[in-house]
């Protein structure tokens, strides 16, 4: 499987692709960060970021996206732009019929780290030491893209495993109204 995560901000966007092989197995493929100043217009700021999304999306053909959830935050006005990047990236994987996944901060630091509440420090060494890295992945927007890239590859067969039984609930709870009605 190959995964796109990314890290959305109007000013930092981390970008990454991994591919996920057998068990825990992942191997880095890229990683970038785009950059938009902060005194450009927000409609230009936001094009920037989807004509990078894009480009990556149309190079590495991932199979699904992995984007980090907007999480509360002090600052309303970043997490408007955060929520804003975020909407960007998701709208261009729905237009190429790409399945996008949401994952908050502590769900991806657990998956890496083993803790929800470790820092920057060490997300960026377990995602240098999972994948193999002979530097860190730096500024921390990309090594929390890579981050989500692997949570989410990590976390895959499980979210599969919960979809199948929600469906098969479903299935069955339309087969129970209907043998209800039919007696009634």
């Amino acid at each position: 499987m190959r995964v796109m995560g990314v890290d959305p901000g109007l000013t930092r966007c981390g970008l990454s692709v991994i591919e996920g092989g057998v068990g825990r197995q992942v191997i880095a493929l890229d990683v970038d960060v785009v950059r938009t100043p902060a005194e450009v217009a927000l409609q230009q700021r936001l094009l920037t970021i989807s004509d990078a999304v894009e480009h990556w999306l149309d190079t590495h053909h991932p199979d699904v996206l992995a984007i980090e959830r907007v999480f509360s935050q002090q600052n309303v006005s970043t997490v408007m732009g955060t929520a804003q990047a975020g909407g960007v990236i998701a709208l261009a994987a729905a237009k190429r019929g790409i399945d996008v996944h949401f994952h908050t901060p502590s769900e991806v630091k657990a998956a890496v780290t083993g803790n929800g509440g470790a820092d920057k420090a060490q997300v960026t060494a377990m995602v240098t030491r999972i994948l193999g890295l002979q530097a860190k992945p730096t500024p921390a927007d990309a090594a929390d893209a890579l981050a989500l890239a692997i949570c989410h590859c990590w976390r895959a067969p499980m979210i599969a495993r919960m979809a199948a039984a929600e469906a098969k609930a479903a299935e069955q709870r339309k087969k129970f109204k209907a043998k209800v009605k039919a007696a009634t």
